[in-house]
């Protein structure tokens, strides 16, 4: 009884982002610690975390969560984690994936549309005062319409921006691990391998995880296969892109522009890409609309409290 009554006082630890999205007490009866990115993992004898992707949850984090029994990230990437440290310790491994899907498939269109369309450069002219009028040779961008859309990693998220594209009348190309039957149902897209897809696509939308095998997936030598005058959409993980070789690939004029809401070292950004005309570029925001940030943070909790009460959790990572 003793050690049942213990458990139950134990605290967790939980982003201190995520407290205007929560409860006042998310955990009731157990105590919570709000902890910012900014400040180091606290040691102690904390039952469950609630992190934020930007927290590394490595061995030596965890050597000092003795009694921790899950790991609740809030976000659908678990990179930030050391699957295999936290296995060992016989700590649960979750996320939060389905409920950011829309938002950030609406966001990768949304970079889409600004970086074939020249919005960035539009918005300058105007802003310097450069815009002298219509001119039926200004800013010329890309027609959609029948152009080719290239969709690396057919997930949820990968599947959703393929979807959208059939509203805008885009033969879909996709490459993945497995070939999907539904979407290619649904939107006519065609499973290809990546060196084909990126020869054939005007853009070029990345969806996949990232992984050992995937990270620096874009480096020069796969830049250099797109087509000439292509364009380059990343809203999955920065550390798939070899930012020297995006900013070689739009200097040299081989890529007509991009798209970017991740980088490599965030929050840093490379000035080369940050002030390149044709670069449209975010800070993070792809799941960013109230509804989403609520609902993540909300299953994040719920994957926690199953843990700690022995059910199943919703979205499992490891068991």
């Amino acid at each position: 009884m003793a050690d049942s009554r213990e458990q139950a006082q134990a605290g967790v630890l939980v982003a201190g982002e995520l407290k205007p999205l929560l409860p006042r007490e998310p955990f009731p009866g157990r105590g919570t610690e709000w902890i910012e990115a900014h400040e180091p993992t606290p040691a102690g004898d904390y039952v469950a975390m609630v992190p934020l992707l930007s927290r590394t949850v490595g061995p030596e984090e965890l050597d000092g969560l003795p009694r921790l029994r899950v790991l609740a990230n809030c976000a659908v990437g678990y990179d930030n984690v050391d699957l295999e440290a936290a296995a060992e310790r016989g700590v649960v491994v979750t996320n939060t994936p389905d409920v950011l899907t829309e938002s950030t498939a609406d966001l990768a269109w949304a970079l889409i549309l600004a970086a074939t369309r020249r919005l960035r450069e539009g918005l300058a002219m105007l802003e310097e005062g450069r815009w002298e009028g219509w001119d039926p040779t200004q800013l010329l961008g890309l027609e959609l319409s029948e152009s080719t859309l290239g969709v690396v990693g057919a997930g949820r998220i990968g599947r959703a921006v393929a979807r959208r594209a059939t509203g805008f009348g885009m033969r879909i190309l996709y490459t993945d691990t497995r070939r999907v039957e539904s979407l290619e149902e649904e939107t006519g897209a065609e499973l290809t391998e990546l060196e084909e897809l990126l020869k054939a696509s005007d853009v070029v939308t990345v969806h996949t995880p990232s992984t050992p095998q995937t990270r620096g997936l874009f480096d020069r030598e796969r830049f250099s296969l797109m087509k000439a005058g292509a364009y380059f959409i990343n809203t999955a993980r920065g550390d798939l892109v070899d930012e020297d070789a995006l900013i070689w690939a739009l200097s040299s004029g081989r890529l007509a522009g991009a798209g970017l809401d991740v980088f490599r070292r965030e929050p840093q950004v490379p000035r080369e890409l940050l002030n390149h005309p044709a670069v449209f570029p975010l800070p993070h925001i792809g799941s960013a609309t109230t509804h989403t940030r609520r609902a993540m943070a909300e299953l994040a909790v719920e994957n926690a409290r199953r843990v700690l009460e022995g059910e199943e959790p919703l979205t499992p990572v490891t068991g």
